[in-house]
């Protein structure tokens, strides 16, 4: 029976009883009742609530969210990740440039190289000393005159002018280029430091600036300070005691304020005799003109590169920063506008990761609205579904109560009944149908073997069925497992339905074949039957929610119409597909249904 005839006959019931006798008074539930005598009320007994454990997603929602700044009102400089690009490609730059500035190996190799030019200086001094300034006495030793040393010494150190002291096997200091014989006396030379070239106020600050800075960085090594007592001798001196034993010897010594001074002892030998030591000093202050160059060199380049590296950084930052500042923008304005004038800027074009994460987003923000598409139509389709068999069944109930005929009140309570077990039906499938979302979320796919849950499902239909039931038959390969991706229970529930579609549109004792192949990477099941077909029109509707095509003779409100749907959205949660088409004879005759499921291979 339809549901316009079930309601048409209700209403013919009704029509008689209404006019011949007026409809009993109702009462109303909201009525005032009288009041109980005051002896008789008490007040009453509150009960202290029983307190329950806060589940931990509202634990969670529980806790004060940290207010952070829109993204639309936060520029480019208090950008975190702006600050932490610009902080690490800094810091990649000054590492280096720190340990280039400290140069450590640098300044000891141009340590070594002055002071072996300073050894070769008075190897060859020594040499000269040797041949002119050596007499031979009356038993034919021989020894250093003074007199010719000094006058020697002066005329070598006038080109170089390094300082040379000339000590005679005893100690003796006998020759000083620093100390002049004159009328008065010993005059003492001081050497004055060279002219200034006319620098700039700037190149003097930053001069300034650097000895300032590297007159405080710990030194790599620790210098004997430099002492000259008023009256010299070869001891106070270790390299000139080396040389007395006939090895040259070089030391470097702290002069103060940051300089040094290097020397470099010779002996002085005739015929491998050693006559006296040559002692030559400098000081350092090539060596630390030369670093200072060199140090401002790197500063200089580095300055340039650390330029290069902030702006390359800022637009690195730009190149990133701003585009997710854009994409977090548009989602807060998706989510706090109404409507879906909002969407997110589409920057797939870029060909980046920032590129991908527009897509995600945009795709994300169309699932959702499809989403919310889905639960609105949901909800209509289950209102309408719904409200059907309420409508019938309120007719029934008002009319129930006025009829005194015993068979049309027994034939009303069958109607009754049955809207009854329509709406529990009703409300089963909608149920499953709403949960199928949230659980294929949280339960993880896993193999699961399709040929024995089909001979499982086959078996069972031919146990439970009558004898005017189809037969089932199964054509699966030999030896293959048939595996797919999924769970057992949801993918047995898509077999069962379409094996129950199959049974209701095939004729008695008709043929319903299940069948499963491997093809490549996918597994296909095939369920056809013998029934009269599908409409061509209605191929893709039947898998709406609540399509309500059913056999002729079928009674009516048996099926929710929920099923193919459901199967539907099981198969394409696991990656699937499901479609139906009808199957045809040589003539081109409709024989039957076909249903083919295609899954994914385990």
């Amino acid at each position: 029976m339809s549901e316009a005839s079930r309601s048409d006959e209700i209403e013919r019931w009704r029509l008689p009883l209404s006019s011949t006798r007026p409809a009993p008074a109702k009462k109303k539930f909201w009525a005032r009742q009288p009041a109980a005598p005051a002896e008789q009320r008490s007040e009453p007994e509150i009960k202290p609530a029983r307190a329950r454990p806060v589940p931990e997603t509202r634990a969670r929602e529980a806790k004060p969210k940290q207010k952070r700044l829109p993204a639309s009102r936060r520029s480019l400089s208090q950008s975190p990740l702006t600050r932490r690009i610009l902080v690490l490609n800094i810091m990649a730059l000054l590492v280096p440039v720190l340990g280039l500035l400290y140069l450590p190996t640098y300044r000891d190799s141009l340590l070594q190289s002055e002071l072996e030019l300073l050894k070769t200086e008075g190897s060859l001094f020594s040499g000269a000393l040797a041949a002119s300034g050596v007499a031979t006495g009356a038993l034919g030793d021989e020894k250093l005159v003074p007199e010719t040393s000094r006058q020697t010494i002066r005329r070598l150190v006038d080109v170089s002018k390094t300082r040379a002291r000339l000590f005679t096997p005893d100690g003796i200091l006998i020759a000083d280029s620093f100390l002049l014989s004159g009328p008065g006396g010993i005059v003492t030379i001081t050497p004055l430091p060279p002219l200034d070239p006319n620098e700039s106020l700037v190149w003097k600050w930053v001069a300034g600036a650097y000895d300032w800075v590297f007159d405080r960085l710990p030194n790599s090594r620790i210098l004997k300070p430099y002492q000259e007592a008023a009256v010299q001798n070869a001891t106070d001196y270790e390299e000139v005691v080396k040389a007395m034993g006939g090895e040259a010897a070089t030391f470097v010594r702290d002069a103060g304020k940051g300089k040094m001074i290097l020397s470099a002892a010779v002996p002085v030998q005739r015929y491998r005799q050693v006559l006296g030591a040559l002692l030559l000093t400098k000081p350092g202050d090539d060596i630390e003109a030369t670093l200072r160059d060199t140090r401002l060199t790197i500063l200089g380049v580095s300055g340039i590169a650390l330029g290069v590296t902030v702006l390359l950084s800022l637009y690195l930052a730009s190149t990133i920063a701003l585009p997710i500042h854009r994409l977090a923008d548009a989602a807060d304005r998706v989510r706090r506008d109404k409507g879906r004038q909002k969407s997110i800027p589409d920057l797939s074009a870029r060909g980046d990761e920032i590129g991908d994460l527009s897509g995600a987003l945009r795709d994300m923000t169309e699932a959702v609205w499809r989403r919310m598409d889905a639960i609105e139509g949901f909800a209509a389709d289950v209102a309408h579904e719904i409200k059907n068999p309420l409508t019938s069944l309120r007719s029934a109930v008002e009319t129930v109560a006025r009829v005194e005929d015993p068979l049309q009140q027994k034939k009303l309570m069958s109607i009754i009944l049955d809207d009854v077990q329509r709406l529990d039906r009703l409300i089963t499938d909608i149920s499953d149908a709403s949960r199928i979302d949230a659980e294929m979320s949280r339960v993880e796919a896993q193999p699961v073997n399709l040929r024995d849950l089909v001979l499982a499902v086959a078996d069972i239909h031919t146990a439970t069925g009558r004898e005017s039931a189809p037969i089932i038959r199964t054509q699966l390969p030999d030896g293959d497992a048939l595996a797919v991706l999924g769970t057992e229970g949801r993918l047995g529930q898509v077999v069962r339905n379409l094996v129950a579609n199959a049974i209701s549109f095939s004729p008695p004792k008709g043929g319903i074949l299940l069948a499963a192949r491997r093809v490549g990477r996918q597994v296909v099941l095939t369920v056809e039957d013998e029934g009269p077909g599908i409409p061509p029109d209605k191929l893709g509707a039947i898998f709406e929610r609540f399509y309500s095509e059913r056999p002729k003779g079928e009674k009516f409100g048996t099926h929710s119409g929920l099923g193919l749907s459901i199967s539907k959205q099981i198969v394409e949660a696991y990656g699937g597909t499901l479609k139906a088409d009808n199957r045809k004879d040589a003539a081109g005759r409709i024989v039957g249904a076909r249903f083919t499921v295609t899954l994914p291979a385990a």
